[in-house]
């Protein structure tokens, strides 16, 4: 049996706050350009996996399609 079978719906809590930042980032944007809460509110979902990290110089974040 798969693990999918026995959950059903699969859902990550998301704040208000989270929810309106996930919906500015439907494209690359980069992380010098975002103010310092919203660079915490990306770390916070980085590590949600609801955005991903690109780059290492200058990193920007992007929704991650599941």
């Amino acid at each position: 049996m798969k693990i999918n079978e026995l959950i059903g719906d699969f859902a990550i809590y998301t704040t208000n706050e989270e929810q309106d930042f996930l919906s500015k980032v439907s494209r690359p944007v980069k992380m010098a350009a975002l103010t310092e809460r919203e660079r915490v509110i990306a770390e916070t979902m980085i590590r949600k996996s609801l955005l991903i990290k690109i780059g290492h110089e200058d990193p920007s974040v992007v929704a991650n399609e599941y």
